[in-house]
Formats: structure tokens, C-alpha cells, sequence
């Protein structure tokens, strides 16, 4: 069994007196050591897929089918089913995350070195110095002189290093799974590199799992094992980060890595999708991209595409592509 696997997620949002389906019926699975993106515009319901796992949802939202299974020394356990105590040794400890704002997250009247040694102290209480590991920690994210920043306010820090502590703080519980958010948003071109960089030496060093939410495909390009696109609320496509960049199936996936700059092209028109994500309680009864669809058909209104293998560990959700499966 994979270390995690979500099946048949659905999420609803509370709008003006009644509920409406945000994330729908999303499934997807994450392995050992493996770095999974999640892909799609804003608003494509990947963040919130996220903040699921370990139930941190705002209170208007909801979740009303699925599981999610955690695979632990006793087996796989359902995170939807656990009590709110059982949920917190989970939460920040197994499944640790790291947010696009970290002057956000991290607590600005408290020394960054204390906030590691709080998160060591609540989820790795057989360590006997967790001063000294908090040291450590913010080393092997590479603060220098480690022990002058750990007695620092996170104001004094830049936002490269207020990430990087941000990275300290979620290795702290040493855990399996680290869901990076848009990790690199706020930073400048070249931290985010080194970031990137980092995350990537962290997990091989110790073989953790890494889910990687983002809209930048040259990231996904460099760093996914696999790829999850996203779409209104749905998965619309899966596969392998080089078999889906170099051969996309869904016209939606498609549409993104066209509107991908080319570097050196001068006076070319950037390519863009045309309308908007739809918001939730106006999507369509079948496909959800079909109003924006070069390629859609009469049935793509009404009937929910099925969810088909196109290549080895490829599928697709898309009416066009099984016409053209079917034809070949």
C-alpha cells in the first residue's frame, strides 16, 4: 500500500445559507520517497485539498465522503476517523507543512530557535537537548551561523530565511510526509531556487515524501516524480512529470504548458486560457472545462467524463481523449 492514498475526497464550502462542492471526488496516492505536484490555476481547489489531510479547514468547509489512509506500524489508518487528540500527534508530527508566507506563520514575539524547540518538544520527546537540535536543524536548512539566528525575532530575518526556519520547524518532528505550498512564492527568482534546491537534497537524504503544491510547471519539470493536474475541484489528469510534460493528454494541460514563456522569443504573444475558473456552484454538470475548451464537445456539458489510461501509469478525465483512443 502507498504511504498515503485519498480516495473519493469531496469538500463543501458554506456560501449564503447553503453548501456548495468545492473538491470533488479526488483521489490520488503518494508513495515513499516520492515528490508529488499538485497542479492547476488558483482556485483550482489544491491548497484546500492539502489542508484536508490533517483536517486543518477553515470552519464554513466540510468534508462529506472519503477516506484518508495514512499507512503507520499498525497498519493504514483512516485520518478522517481519528479524534481530535489522536489527530494532533498526526498533525505537524507524520504530516508536517511548510506555507507560502512564513512571516505568516511563524510567531513574531517569540525567538525562532524557541518555536523549533516547542515543535521538537511536543512531537520528538526523547530528545535530550532539543536547544541543540533546533541549532542543528536550522543548519541542515542552510541559516548560517545557526546559533547567533536561533536567538533572532523572525522580523530580523529575510524572507528566504524566514523560510528556511519555516523548513527547520516542519523537519523537527522528523516527519514522513512534508506538504510544501506554494514554498517559493513570495521569494525572488533566485532564493527560490536555492529553496527548491534544499528541499529536494532534504528529501533524498531522508527519503521522505513530499507533496508539492504549485502553478509553476518548470518546477514540476526539475523536482515531480508525478504529476496531479487540477482543475475546479477535480483531478483531471495523471501521470508520470516527463511523460506528462512532454506528451500531455487533457486539453486543460495542454493549455497550461502552452502558456508556459519561452525564454529567447522575442515578440511572440503569450499564449493565455481564455474565461476564468468557474466558481463553485456554477460548475458545469459534465466536464468543468468545457466552457473554456477549444476542443469540447456536445457531451462534455453534461456527461462527466470517465477517468482513462492513456500510457502506462497515465489517465486522463477527458470525453476527447477517449474519442481519439477509441479511434485509433
Amino acid at each position: 500500500m502507498a504511504l498515503l492514498e485519498v480516495k473519493d475526497l469531496t469538500i463543501e464550502f458554506l456560501s449564503e445559507g447553503k453548501y456548495l462542492s468545492t473538491v470533488t471526488g479526488v483521489s490520488f496516492h503518494l508513495e515513499q520517497g516520492e515528490l508529488l505536484a499538485l497542479v492547476g490555476e488558483s482556485g483550482c481547489g489544491k491548497s484546500i485539498s492539502c489542508l484536508a489531510l490533517t483536517r486543518l479547514l477553515p470552519p464554513a468547509a466540510r468534508i462529506t465522503s472519503g477516506e484518508i489512509l495514512l499507512q503507520t506500524k499498525n497498519g493504514p489508518v483512516d485520518l478522517l476517523k481519528l479524534s481530535k487528540a489522536e489527530m494532533r500527534k498526526i498533525r505537524g508530527g507524520e504530516i508536517a507543512y511548510i506555507f507560502q508566507e512564513p512571516a505568516m506563520c511563524l510567531n513574531p514575539v517569540m525567538r525562532v530557535g524557541d518555536q523549533i524547540v516547542e515543535a521538537i518538544e511536543l512531537h520528538c520527546p526523547d530528545i535530550t537537548d532539543p536547544a541543540a537540535e533546533a541549532v542543528d536543524l536550522l543548519r541542515q536548512a542552510g541559516i548560517p551561523e545557526p546559533e547567533t539566528r536561533a536567538r533572532q525575532y523572525p522580523h530580523e530575518m529575510s524572507g528566504g530565511m524566514q523560510q528556511r526556519v519555516m523548513i527547520a520547524m516542519a523537519l523537527a518532528s522528523r516527519p514522513s510526509i512534508l506538504v510544501a505550498d506554494e514554498p517559493t512564492t513570495a521569494l525572488d527568482v533566485t532564493i527560490q531556487a536555492q529553496i527548491l534546491d534544499l528541499l529536494g537534497k532534504l528529501r533524498k537524504e531522508r527519503n521522505m515524501s513530499v507533496i508539492l503544491v504549485t502553478h509553476n510547471l518548470g518546477i514540476v519539470a526539475e523536482l515531480a516524480d508525478r504529476v496531479e493536474v487540477m482543475y475546479a475541484g477535480r483531478i483531471v489528469e495523471e501521470a508520470p512529470a516527463q511523460d506528462l510534460i512532454s506528451s500531455p493528454a487533457h486539453p486543460y494541460t495542454k493549455a497550461l504548458l502552452a502558456a508556459v514563456p519561452v525564454l529567447g522569443e522575442k515578440k511572440k504573444e503569450l499564449q493565455t486560457i481564455p474565461g476564468i475558473v468557474p466558481a463553485p456552484g456554477d460548475f458545469p454538470e459534465g466536464c468543468r472545462f468545457c466552457d473554456r475548451c477549444s476542443c469540447a464537445m456536445p457531451c462534455c456539458k453534461t456527461i462527466l467524463p470517465p477517468w482513462v489510461p492513456i500510457r502506462k501509469q497515465h489517465f486522463c478525465a477527458c470525453h476527447t481523449v477517449v474519442a481519439e483512443e477509441n479511434c485509433k
